[in-house]
């Protein structure tokens, strides 16, 4: 059977790959007195608050399980544009905003919808490696532009007009990023979306993690820019919903009959309990609880870079925003003698039973040389990470 050319540009997606490695040893060890812990995969420990579980037990006690429209429920696309009110004072009419089967979704709706075959849009190198892939099943083609810790491994506008060439759609950008959990200063961002449109292309931007934004001067959404900028967001992190498959996009719009014409075909519409159960994230009671859950992730953030730090894994930027530490590990490396973070993140696995992610899926640029660790985990499964991790770089050395 022949398989598509499509399908063979996709490269595995590593971090599931070492995932399904950490977790056959996790059944090995899981009675042991050091069971596996888990820093690698960016999925809150929190689960949905208890009136977002009450919605959805009553959306389907009161069958309320039918189709919706393909851009999502009107109530839940008034409740996001009053969120974009009430957090960031930005006016985002309820039909801009279209309801996705989660942030993927959204992207390859996006990118089907504005990218054609030969099209290169410009993205960070390290970013989100999903991100690309979805570029290039639209059959375009991700150019990723290296970054520095200098430039919060984030473009710039004078990177994204360097690289601008004939066959540029756009940029790809995301803020905060996974892996860095860095983000772009708003001046540096309104400097390349002006780029981009001088150009006549599209800036679409990632802002899945906003919500998770811990620095007021970067904790702004690219929206308050220009009606012409793309965004992308998800009930997944700040709203604690991974498993529901619940996103959203907020588009031009001119824009808007194309992706729902897309959207009917591609997906029907996205799955209807969640949208009803999602309607209570809005509620006073569930906000505080996401903001409460907030400030636990900044504490974890606080404990857990210092600590980093101390053990040689260095994170040569503080994240700003998610629950990511890139940390650059060449030192760690040179000292022990292994080959590079891909190795060391299963040294690390087999010997201190932690998991990580090591940074080839995020890019080519010196990814070789940093690991992605997950503040995700609870406090106490952190704490209890850094002591085995310091434990086995003492042996390494």
């Amino acid at each position: 059977m022949k398989i598509s050319g499509r399908a063979q540009r996709i490269e595995p997606f590593y971090v599931m790959e070492v995932a399904k490695a950490a977790s056959r040893l996790a059944q090995e060890v899981a009675h042991t007195a050091s069971p596996m812990i888990f820093l690698n995969i960016g999925e809150p420990d929190f689960t949905a608050p208890p009136l977002v579980e009450e919605a959805a037990c009553k959306a389907v006690r009161d069958g309320l399980t039918h189709y919706t429209e393909a851009t999502g429920m009107l109530a839940l696309r008034e409740r996001i544009s009053d969120w974009y009110l009430q957090r960031f004072n930005v006016t985002v009419p309820a039909s801009r905003i279209v309801i996705t089967a989660g942030a993927s979704a959204a992207l390859q709706l996006a990118c089907l919808a504005l990218i054609d075959s030969g099209d290169e849009i410009l993205m960070p190198d390290p970013s989100y490696p999903c991100n690309r892939h979805f570029v290039s099943a639209a059959d375009g083609t991700a150019v990723l532009i290296p970054t520095s810790a200098a430039e919060r491994f984030q473009l710039s506008a004078d990177k994204v007009q360097a690289a601008w060439g004939e066959n540029t759609r756009g940029v790809l950008l995301a803020s905060p990023s996974n892996p860095t959990g860095t983000s772009i200063h708003p001046d540096e961002l309104r400097r390349i979306h002006n780029v981009v449109s001088h150009q006549g292309g599209i800036t679409l931007v990632d802002e899945i993690y906003l919500g998770l934004s811990y620095d007021p001067q970067y904790a702004q959404t690219a929206l308050a820019l220009d009606d012409d900028i793309i965004s992308i967001n998800s009930f997944s992190k700040y709203f604690n919903m991974t498993g529901w498959r619940l996103g959203w996009m907020v588009v031009p719009e001119r824009i808007v009959p194309v992706i729902e014409r897309l959207a009917q075909n591609l997906f029907i519409c996205p799955s209807t309990i969640s949208q009803y159960a999602a309607l209570a994230c809005f509620e006073a009671d569930s906000i505080a609880e996401f903001e409460r859950r907030r400030a636990e992730f900044k504490a974890r953030r606080d404990y857990f870079i210092p600590a980093l730090n101390a053990l040689g894994l260095s994170v040569p930027v503080m994240p700003d925003g998610a629950f990511y530490a890139w940390a650059d590990c060449s030192s760690v490396l040179e000292k022990s003698g292994i080959k590079d973070s891909w190795d060391l993140a299963f040294e690390i696995m087999n010997r201190a039973h932690v998991a990580v992610t090591p940074g080839r899926d995020f890019g080519v640029a010196e990814t070789h040389n940093f690991i992605r660790f997950s503040t995700a985990s609870s406090m106490p499964q952190l704490k209890v990470a850094v002591e085995r991790m310091k434990v086995f770089l003492e042996s390494m050395k």
